[in-house]
């Protein structure tokens, strides 16, 4: 089988799973990860994940499936970093949908969705850690048995939600507000890519929290 995965960012944290992934299944299948549109070719799957560029129909046609990995339960969530929005609205579980791509982005058919718990002791990193496993399961399902899976289209009875692209903005942190009010938006942040942060007497100040072994 000839699969294309196309993260658009090649500094993104998923991007050493889908190598890993790449690793365990390149004597089976002829599989290639990308950073750009430019860089796609044709195949049986393509795959979109973490992908922030549209990915027109004339690059889609190219490829039996396009499929893409999108974290909310749809068509609730549609739009960017959905994942990130629950846990800061304080959700304690985010689902995962894997969808077919379509020109109105996220509104193509579902071939598969999944729950996943996250604690709320859990840090970015543990949040990325069950997300993209969850999504290399998901692409190793649809792999092993796409034949079996059946597309179903969105509920049309549930009212879409939109999510809107965060900015350094949205990590903003309020000095004069406890932790324990703002830790769902501190622990989402990612020090290195989008940090947590607060201003106090004119000076700009990056937040990072890490876990400790309790003494």
């Amino acid at each position: 089988m000839n699969i294309t995965i196309f993260c658009s960012d090649s500094s993104h944290p998923v991007n050493t799973y889908l190598q890993d992934w790449i690793n365990k299944i390149k004597g089976i299948h002829l599989v290639r990860l990308v950073h750009s549109r430019q860089e796609l070719t044709e195949g049986d799957f393509l795959f979109l994940v973490s992908c922030s560029e549209l990915v027109p129909l004339e690059y889609r046609e190219n490829y039996l499936h396009t499929l893409v990995l999108h974290a909310s339960d749809l068509p609730v969530g549609r739009g960017w970093s959905p994942h990130v929005w629950d846990i800061v609205q304080g959700k304690g579980e985010i689902t995962l949908s894997l969808l077919e791509a379509a020109d109105k982005v996220d509104t193509g058919r579902i071939w598969l969705k999944c729950k996943i718990l996250v604690e709320k002791t859990a840090l970015w990193t543990d949040i990325n850690r069950l997300l993209f496993e969850a999504e290399i399961k998901l692409m190793n399902k649809v792999v092993e048995n796409y034949k079996k899976i059946k597309p179903y289209p969105q509920d049309e009875g549930i009212e879409p939600t939109y999510y809107r692209r965060r900015t350094p903005r949205d990590s903003l942190v309020d000095p004069f507000l406890s932790i324990a009010e703002q830790f769902d938006l501190i622990r989402v942040c990612d020090p290195d890519r989008f940090p947590a942060w607060f201003m106090l007497h004119g000076q700009k100040y990056k937040l990072v929290v890490e876990k400790v072994d309790n003494e």
